[in-house]
């Protein structure tokens, strides 16, 4: 049996990799001809590992990221090419903390977590195998102001955006980071804004989809949009209280049911 393709979206952060996910999920039968797909919640605990090595890169934990994966590969059956998306791959989200209390500014660690993904899937199905790394991407201020939302809501940040994108001086276009990555491929979202499949479209492509069948096939839902300017205030506010942890994850979330 002949190794399999294995196309592995690995990021980035808030470049429509939600949408992309879920879309995959609710097509997944009707893709299975082409490839199998896997994503959020099943590589068994591996990108909450590759995570928390990013928060504290330490051997150890590069080890766990890798042993997780092992785990998830061996019940992965042969016999059919792979689409594997999960941004945990580079890391922890930018602008999260590290074990010193530093903002993370960019993805210090993905060529090692992409590194062992590489040797773990050689490892699994064969050294013949091919491996392609897809990164989608978008605008940089654009990806910056969605990454601050994302945190405004998500912990207690409490810099507005100025002070939030000043951390992020030294890094390029997220294309030129994903080149640094060694992608094989790049999609930027802002090219399939008006696609039914946003940037899943990108996967179809690259894995021979017919258009066809992709024609067929149930649109992309958008998914973790992000909050109004005057949300984001708010949350800033609340992140700048006194309050305590609970109340305030309360307080968020009473603000989130009210603009549903």
């Amino acid at each position: 049996m002949s190794p399999p393709r294995i196309l592995v979206h690995a990021g980035f952060y808030k470049t429509g990799t939600t949408s992309l996910q879920g879309f995959l999920s609710e097509n997944r039968a009707a893709l299975a001809p082409w490839f199998t797909y896997y994503g959020q919640g099943e590589f068994h605990g591996a990108g909450a590992k590759a995570r928390e090595y990013t928060q504290t890169p330490l051997p150890g934990g590069l080890k766990a990221f890798r042993l997780a994966l092992r785990g998830f590969l061996a019940a992965v059956p042969d016999g059919t090419d792979l689409v594997l998306s999960r941004e945990n791959f580079t890391g922890a989200m930018p602008g999260h903390r590290d074990w010193l209390g530093r903002p993370i500014t960019g993805f210090p660690c993905a060529k090692p977590l992409l590194r062992d993904l590489k040797k773990e899937l050689f490892r699994r199905f064969g050294p013949g195998t091919q491996v392609e790394l897809l990164f989608t991407a978008r605008a940089r201020e654009a990806w910056l102001r969605s990454v601050h939302g994302h945190l405004l809501r998500s912990i207690r940040l409490e810099e507005d955006f100025d002070s939030f994108s000043h951390h992020f001086n030294r890094l390029g276009a997220l294309e030129d980071e994903a080149r640094r990555l060694d992608a094989d491929h790049i999609a930027r979202i802002e090219d399939y804004a008006d696609h039914p499949a946003g940037p899943a479209k990108a996967v179809l492509d690259l894995m021979g989809v017919p258009e066809e069948v992709q024609a067929e096939l149930h649109p992309a839902r958008r998914r973790n949009v992000g909050q109004s300017r005057e949300l984001k205030a708010e949350f800033l506010r609340l992140n700048r209280s006194d309050l305590s942890k609970p109340d305030l994850k309360a307080a968020k979330a009473a603000l989130l049911e009210e603009g549903t």
